[in-house]
Parts: C-alpha cells; structure tokens; sequence
C-alpha cells in the first residue's frame, strides 16, 4: 500500500481508481459462521474487523453486512477501501457510492457460499463510480454555528449537515410552503428515514431550524463525552 498514495482533486472518481502499492494479487472473502459475517483479506491472511473504519464513520459498531444499502454494509464499504488503499480520504469520500454499486451486490453463494472480491474488481468500481447524491458524510467542514460532532457537507443542489459520531444527518430543500429540514438516518433501511422536521417560511429564521434539529439529535444520542 502507498501511504503517497493520489488522491482524487474532487468527490468524483473518474478515469482511474486511486494508486496504491501491493505486491501481489488481492483478493476479499465474506462468509459466515454461526450466522455471523466474516470477512478476510485472503492475500495477508488477516480478518478484517470494523476498528479502524470506526474511526473515520460509525455506522455499524457492531461489525459489518452485505447484500442491501444499510449501516452494516456502508461499514464494510467503509473497511474495505481502507484496507486496500490505506486512504483515509478515498474511503471517506466514495464508500457511501462504493456500497449501493458492489457491496449491496454481494451474495454468499456457491458450494463454499461465499462472496470473492478481488482488487482488479475494486479498482474496476472505483473508476467508474461517480458520487452518488445522498446525504451522507463525505468529511465535511465544521461549521461556526453548530456543535463539534457536526460537519457541513457539500453537495451541488441542497445543503446538507452531518453527525460526524452518528448515522444522523440533516438536510435542508424547498418544501411546498418555504423550506424544509429534515433530520433523518439511514440505519439498516435501503432509504433514509426521517426523525424529524421542521417547515421554515421564506423569512424565517432557517438556521435555527437547523440547530433545533441539531439539539434534537443529539439529545436522542449523546455525543462522545468531550464534545460539545
């Protein structure tokens, strides 16, 4: 692995996926025991384990998932981009778009019901994805008006606030009589579901909309101790 490794100018992968160095040959397992999910890297004959993608998102502290669009598989999105190309921001930024295109895909089957995923398969994906439009975290920037444990997300055609320590975020569009916040979290459901709302009219005050959703979230989850 290259810790020089490039990294992408822009929240789009484009033509090629990110550098990285192996030796040899890649290749991912995913299988279960007891019912548990267990994934491998087969290539450094290591398991991997939701620790160190923890620290960048906590979707799933409790491992990860794969064959839909939830919080398990996002961690292992997440874990996986990681481990390969030792790139905490190329993970960040591409594994909500890495699992709706090839972790959601994954099936144990076969007579070993099992999933493969090589490194030529990643790199594949990762040249041709393109940042899929969901309101979930990319890094985001911190924001002067809200609490610590919130980031401002960019996005092209709406704004967006993300919990950085939770699986919550608020976006902010037009609704039918002026703006609309919604606070919402994806958990394991294939689509967002909303906790919270509020309407604001076009000469309201939306920024205290958007903090009242803030302490509403953070009132249902306590950020980390340490935080505001």
């Amino acid at each position: 692995m290259n810790e020089n490794a490039r990294r992408p100018t822009s929240s789009r992968v484009q033509t090629e996926a990110p550098a990285h160095r192996r030796d040899g040959a890649i290749e991912y397992v995913g299988f279960r025991v007891d019912g548990q999910a267990v994934v491998l890297n087969l290539s450094e004959h290591q398991r991997l384990t939701p620790d160190q993608s923890l620290e960048l998102v906590n979707h799933s502290p409790t491992g990860f998932e794969w064959g839909y669009a939830g919080s398990g598989p996002a961690q292992l999105a997440c874990g996986l981009l990681l481990d390969y190309y030792n790139d905490a921001q190329v993970a960040r930024e591409h594994y909500i778009a890495f699992r709706n295109r090839v972790i959601s895909q994954l099936e144990c089957d076969g007579p070993a019901a099992c999933w493969h995923l090589t490194g030529e398969q990643i790199d594949a994906a990762m040249a041709t994805i393109t940042d899929d439009v969901v309101a979930l975290p990319d890094g985001g920037k911190p924001s002067p008006t809200l609490p610590e444990n919130w980031r401002t997300v960019t996005r092209p055609d709406r704004r967006v606030f993300q919990r950085a320590d939770r699986d919550h975020y608020i976006v902010l569009g037009e609704g039918t009589d002026g703006w609309l916040a919604v606070l919402c979290s994806q958990g394991d459901r294939a689509y967002p579901a909303p906790l919270a709302s509020r309407t604001v009219s076009d000469d309201a005050d939306v920024e205290r909309a958007i903090r009242a959703l803030v302490d509403e979230s953070n009132d249902l989850i306590e950020p980390p101790e340490g935080e505001c």
